[in-house]
């Protein structure tokens, strides 16, 4: 998962992910139930992915990899950003990004889970 589409499609793979631009359309924002998962820094070279985080997981993963850095923008103890230069495995990517939705989700009321799980 090294380009926008590869990612892209991931997210297009989970329950209820809605595309959004509310930064304009260098950033695209990936959404469930209103909140935000991801972010996709269109134009960055290499690609930058942000993702939400376990806060003790996400200093661990910035220990272990120099392409993770705090989040770009974003609360630096709960978001990460990912440079998808090639140095990061693909499944280690595929599983943040599920990670990061699942914690969304997770803090979704009862009615908005289950509105997800009846679509």
């Amino acid at each position: 998962m090294q380009t926008v589409s590869q990612l892209r499609e991931a997210c297009q793979q989970l329950t209820g992910s809605a595309e959004t631009f509310p930064f304009g359309l260098d950033t695209l924002v990936l959404k469930v139930g209103g909140k935000v998962y991801a972010l996709i820094g269109l134009n960055a070279e290499p690609l930058q992915l942000s993702l939400k985080c376990d806060p003790e997981r996400a200093e661990a993963l910035r220990h272990e990899h120099t392409a993770i850095v705090p989040g770009y923008h974003l609360n630096k103890r709960h978001w990460n950003t990912l440079t998808l230069d090639g140095s990061l495995p693909d499944l280690l990517v595929q599983e943040l990004l599920e990670h990061s939705y699942a914690l969304v989700v997770k803090s979704l009321t009862k009615v908005q889970r289950a509105e997800l799980d009846n679509n």
